[in-house]
């Protein structure tokens, strides 16, 4: 019998290859590449879902920002981002990603693409995962979120249609850099 948390989670899964099928075609330059007039570049998006995602996953399952995927200093508050914060090649800095934070165009400040990716379907999975395994009382939890309250699940929605805004952010920077559809 499918659920409404299966629908959930399968939806997050979905996320990966919805997102995923707009990289075609980008490395590790045009990954780093900010159109004029476009808010950000794909590989801060990546991050971006990635950090929000393991944010409402973490209110669900109770763990922590991956260490292995994300530097997160002792200080980092959400909306309030270090604007020295740099990543390495293997992990994202949690505020050069968080909401507020202004995207910049040096590679050495992110991990390369395809480790972005990685994260990102991390990311994804773990939220699935939180899903799956929290019953409906927990789910039905408020937290306060974006200036309101919303129930865990409501998040989970919404991190959806997150990711989903940035897949287009992520078709609109294709076409500013000249690179063909993805159909």
């Amino acid at each position: 019998m499918l659920t409404s948390r299966d629908v959930l989670a399968a939806a997050a899964e979905q996320s990966k290859a919805l997102l995923g099928r707009y990289l075609k075609g980008f490395d590790d330059a045009s990954g780093v590449a900010q159109p004029p007039s476009l808010p950000n570049h794909v590989i801060w998006a990546l991050g971006h879902c990635a950090a929000t995602m393991h944010r409402v996953a973490g209110e669900i399952d109770g763990g922590r920002m991956p260490e292995g995927d994300f530097i997160v200093s002792p200080a980092a508050v959400p909306g309030k981002p270090d604007l020295a914060a740099r990543g390495d090649a293997r992990r994202f800095h949690f505020e050069s990603v968080a909401f507020g934070s202004a995207p910049t165009s040096d590679p050495s400040r992110y991990p390369p693409l395809a480790r972005a990716r990685e994260i990102y379907d991390g990311a994804c999975d773990r939220i699935a995962a939180a899903v799956r395994g929290a019953p409906d009382e927990a789910l039905a939890r408020k937290i306060p979120w974006g200036g309101g309250q919303q129930s865990l699940w409501e998040l989970v929605l919404r991190m959806l249609f997150h990711n989903g805004m940035h897949a287009g952010q992520t078709a609109d920077t294709r076409r500013a850099l000249g690179m063909g559809s993805i159909m």
